[in-house]
């Protein structure tokens, strides 16, 4: 085992020599190229980062608070047109539904109207009926009366024919039958 061993090791310390040269080489590289960029970035300025200008920086500020400012302005002067609207729409919204309200009464109003228009008109016109059956009635009593006039006085022409009178038979008008009747109310 040792001698197949020897030779592993005389393999493995030449591959190791081997790295430690390539490891070397690189290491030089590098610090070949890092001494290369100082040079670039020391001799070249737009490589180095630039230098803060507080000034610019502050005039930038103060016209982004001025725009800031400004659009603040502009939303305070929208949420009072919202605001003036809202409270527009609210009472607009407020008249309608009153509108709406009177509308329907005035709807149910106009579908009753026939129905009060009858019972207003059967109201005025009980005393008038009342008022024409009553003076029927009179009428019926009155031509009643009349009649039983006619046949007395029918009579009595007859046998006073023989007495010598004629009285004519004229037509009452129906105006002075009416005034006769009121008198028998009273």
């Amino acid at each position: 085992m040792i001698q197949s061993d020897t030779p592993n090791i005389q393999v493995l310390s030449t591959e190791v020599s081997q790295l430690r040269q390539e490891l070397q080489l690189r290491d030089q590289l590098v610090q070949q190229l890092s001494q290369e960029l100082f040079r670039l970035v020391k001799g070249n300025t737009s490589f180095m980062p630039p230098q803060p200008d507080i000034e610019r920086d502050l005039s930038q500020l103060h016209a982004l608070q001025e725009q800031l400012q400004a659009v603040e302005q502009q939303v305070g002067f929208y949420q009072e047109q919202i605001t003036t609207r809202d409270s527009e729409i609210y009472q607009l919204r407020q008249s309608v539904q009153e509108l709406t309200d009177r509308t329907r009464m005035l709807e149910q109003v106009v579908q009753e109207l026939p129905q009060i228009y009858r019972r207003k008109f059967e109201e005025r016109m009980t005393p008038v009926r009342e008022k024409v059956a009553m003076l029927q009635r009179e009428n019926r009593q009155l031509q009643a009366e009349l009649q039983s006039v006619s046949y007395r006085l029918a009579l009595k022409t007859r046998n006073a024919s023989h007495s010598g009178i004629d009285l004519p038979n004229f037509p009452r008008p129906a105006s002075e039958q009416t005034s006769v009747s009121t008198p028998q109310n009273a």
